[in-house]
């Protein structure tokens, strides 16, 4: 497939650079893809305005600096409600996330549960749950953050979380149709482009050494907008409800919007060809708003007038 620059709008002067943002064009693109799983389907044209976006994900240093300042709590840092679980024991509520813990051999892949475990003291301070720290990873996304931490930290940074529409425009770097963020070869020459899972998951990642779980940020190459990590690292949320595809509403059909769920993009560093082909722009993820867990973070935008 050859892919072409998007339709961008009509020609604006790029404004002044901003410190950790980007600026995003806007224009017309095909969202989706026909060609992987059927809630990526079906392609449609859609137009974008210019914003601005972060150059990475937030990471664990910009994340403190919003906690310093505001004292706020993270969900997984507060123990669940005993009046919304009621016949619950007592000991079953407990403050946690969901940590990744590999198996020691080859499982049943439609079993989830045999690599992920919600984890007692598990939260953004405490990325493996309790004994583990952020010493060495200031400069690694924020993870264990649900959609309502993400928007917390956005509305104190001046910004917003971006539409599904908006990440997917900035994923692409500027390549309409491309299979992926950097063109259409999954790693051109041999080179790895994101940080993704290498070997046969979920047990044995042929990854060295501290790429086997999240990377600073920047660590692979940027995007032809200037963004890093758009692929691969971690999950990101988006400010859109999850829908089962991209067939839009009608007067008789309304759009099938689960307001429980949003919509994550970019896959992260356990996505692998195995299991989770979602390393692509188009690919998409529906997640529980109250989701926590050690690969889902998130990265803000602000809208050109604003910035």
């Amino acid at each position: 497939m050859t892919c072409g620059l998007v339709d961008n709008a009509p020609f604006a002067p790029k404004p002044a650079d901003r410190p950790g943002l980007r600026w995003i064009p806007g224009g017309t693109f095909r969202m989706g893809s026909d060609k992987h799983y059927p809630e990526e389907a079906p392609v449609h044209r859609v137009t974008v305005d210019g914003f601005w976006m972060d150059e990475s994900p937030v990471t664990n240093r910009q994340f403190r600096q919003f906690v310093q300042a505001t004292g706020y709590r993270t969900l997984a840092e507060i123990p669940p409600d005993p009046k919304d679980y009621p016949g619950a024991l007592p000991h079953m509520l407990f403050a946690g996330s969901l940590v990744f813990v590999p198996p020691h051999g080859p499982v049943d892949l439609r079993l989830w549960r045999q690599w992920w475990t919600f984890l007692k003291g598990a939260d953004w301070r405490r990325p493996y749950g309790p004994g583990s720290s952020l010493k060495g990873l200031d400069d690694h996304p924020v993870v264990h953050v649900a959609f309502q931490d993400a928007e917390a930290y956005a509305n104190w940074a001046g910004r917003a979380l971006p539409t599904e529409a908006e990440w997917e425009f900035a994923a692409r770097g500027g390549l309409d149709g491309a299979e992926f963020a950097w063109g259409d070869a999954f790693a051109p020459g041999g080179r790895p482009m994101a940080n993704t899972w290498q070997g046969e998951f979920p047990y044995l990642n042929a990854a060295a050494g501290s790429f086997r779980r999240t990377t600073p940020v920047g660590a692979f190459p940027p995007n032809g907008y200037g963004l890093v990590d758009m692929i691969g690292n971690v999950w990101e949320w988006t400010d859109s409800p999850w829908t089962d595809d991209h067939t839009p509403a009608t007067c008789c059909a309304p759009a099938r919007v689960d307001s429980e769920r949003g919509v994550t993009k970019g896959c992260s560093h356990l996505c692998a060809p195995s299991y989770c082909r979602r390393y692509r722009p188009a690919a998409r993820q529906g997640q529980a708003l109250a989701s926590t867990t050690a690969h889902l973070g998130f990265r803000c935008v602000r809208p050109a007038e604003s910035a």
